[in-house]
């Protein structure tokens, strides 16, 4: 492949502490009317018979958090292992560990986690507005107490025969549910870690699509299960994995007749303000929905697993819904039921690095589901994603001025692929690309993020400076089969 990069090498700052709660006021003390515990909020258990703490549900599949982009300041391209123009892009750079996912109290021994995702949102907005620091996500180890100060309310609680008024978020969360799963993912090793996630319905025989970092850890000798909002279970296997692209999809063993697909939207046409519906299972917390607005398009994320597997990149769709870990690989939906995207990464305030649960701060990224749809017919047809290139190495670190061509590209190749498509329109080492088909490049991640919302065979225009004068020109993308 001809993607372009640099290995990122900066570690990623902490987030800010959490600002301290305020003391209460001297009239407080009369507030406290009673010492007795809070009881459960749906029915009393009795003082004699005190209900048995619930037992930790499976880890949710991560969302993947982005951090912050790595300083300008780098050493020379081939010296920081620059892909060669058939080359991967690189991984994320080394951070510290997240650490252990809270221990739950009692005896029982907490659920180890998954690999987390680290992602990077390469955009300055979120740089210049002070989102400091990075975050991983965790894969939850449930515990009690966890949930204290929240109300979960289960999709089946409504009496059937009260009915919601067409277009409502009750309705369309009502006709979607049945179409959304819940997947737990376990690895074939001999402790069988996993994790939890969400998926949807995308054909009748019974094909789920979901994110790759749900089901990459049952990829190779685990197993896959998906269970409905009624209840019912059924064992799967990986169709397809696009690691790149952060899609996967997956099939039902022994699939019912009666499958319903969620309808796909056009996420083109999708406007900053439009209402948008959440669906997953934030936390193993399974069919539950949340709403908010489409909040910007366009944003470039970057993720990668830190287990050193291939970079993810996305030119995503930002939300305010509430998206957590367990979210990942779920729909998000217009205010008409479609499908516009799937839910994929999260911004997040946490309090350092991975030494307590991360949440929601309203920074949701999802993946448009125009490209997803693309990456699922791939899968489903072959098995394997086609990734479209431009057979150019960029530096990777760098940003703020475009995308830089590097000097060299791996162990002293050549930066551009002979006869590629950017040598064709002309490109040389140097050159500093800053539009992209129209959008503002400001760096390698965004350039591939944008590069990667094309198929291959598209005509693009681009624009780039060499020693200080803008050029514009059209490159013709040529391709990339497999992730490997």
């Amino acid at each position: 492949m001809s993607t372009e990069n640099e290995d990122q090498g900066t570690e990623v700052p902490a987030a800010p502490a959490a600002a301290p709660a305020t003391p209460a006021t001297p009239a407080a003390p009369a507030a406290p009317a009673s010492p007795a515990a809070p009881a459960a909020p749906e029915e009393q258990a009795a003082p004699s018979a005190p209900a048995a703490p619930p037992t930790p549900p499976t880890p949710p599949a991560p969302v993947a958090p982005p951090v912050a982009p790595a300083p300008a300041t780098v050493a020379a391209p081939a010296a920081q292992g620059a892909q060669g123009a058939d080359g991967w892009p690189p991984a994320p750079p080394v951070t510290p560990a997240w650490g252990a996912p809270p221990v739950p109290p009692g005896p029982e021994a907490p659920r180890k986690r998954t690999g987390g995702l680290v992602a990077a949102v390469l955009v300055a907005a979120l740089v210049a507005g002070g989102v400091g620091g990075g975050i991983g996500y965790w894969a939850a180890s449930q515990r009690d107490g966890d949930t204290a100060g929240s109300t979960t309310v289960s999709s089946g609680d409504a009496p059937s025969s009260f009915k919601r008024d067409p277009g409502t978020v009750a309705a369309v969360a009502a006709k979607a549910l049945p179409s959304v799963v819940t997947i737990q993912a376990k690895s074939g090793g001999s402790e069988g870690e996993g994790g939890t996630g969400t998926g949807f319905v995308y054909d009748k025989e019974g094909h789920i699509v979901t994110n790759n970092h749900v089901v990459a850890s049952a990829a190779d000798g685990g197993t896959l299960s998906a269970t409905f909002s009624n209840g019912k279970t059924y064992d799967a296997e990986v169709v397809g994995r696009a690691e790149g692209y952060d899609v996967a999809v997956i099939k039902l063993k022994n699939a019912p007749s009666n499958l319903v697909p969620l309808p796909l939207g056009d996420s083109d046409k999708v406007a900053v303000g439009d209402s948008t519906i959440a669906i997953g299972a934030p936390f193993g917390l399974s069919n539950t929905v949340t709403t908010g607005i489409i909040s910007a398009k366009n944003r470039p994320v970057a993720s990668g697993d830190g287990g050193g597997g291939k970079n993810s990149y996305m030119s995503a769709l930002q939300t305010d819904a509430s998206i957590n870990p367990g979210n990942s690989g779920g729909p998000l939906l217009d205010a008409s039921g479609a499908v516009i995207g799937i839910n994929s990464a999260i911004q997040s305030a946490g309090s350092g690095f991975g030494q307590s649960q991360a949440g929601s701060i309203g920074l949701g990224f999802a993946i448009p589901v125009n490209q997803a749809n693309n990456v699922a017919q791939q899968l489903i047809k072959t098995g394997k994603p086609v990734y479209p290139v431009i057979g150019a190495t960029v530096n990777m670190q760098d940003r703020g001025e475009g995308a830089v061509i590097a000097d060299t590209g791996s162990g002293g190749t050549p930066s551009l692929t002979p006869n590629g498509p950017a040598a064709k329109a002309g490109l040389k080492p140097g050159d500093v690309i800053t539009t992209f088909d129209d959008r503002q490049i400001d760096s390698g991640p965004t350039l591939i993020s944008e590069i990667w919302t094309h198929k291959p065979g598209d005509t693009v225009k681009i624009t780039y400076e060499r020693n200080g004068k803008p050029t514009t020109t059209t490159v013709t993308l040529g391709e990339r089969t497999g992730d490997s």
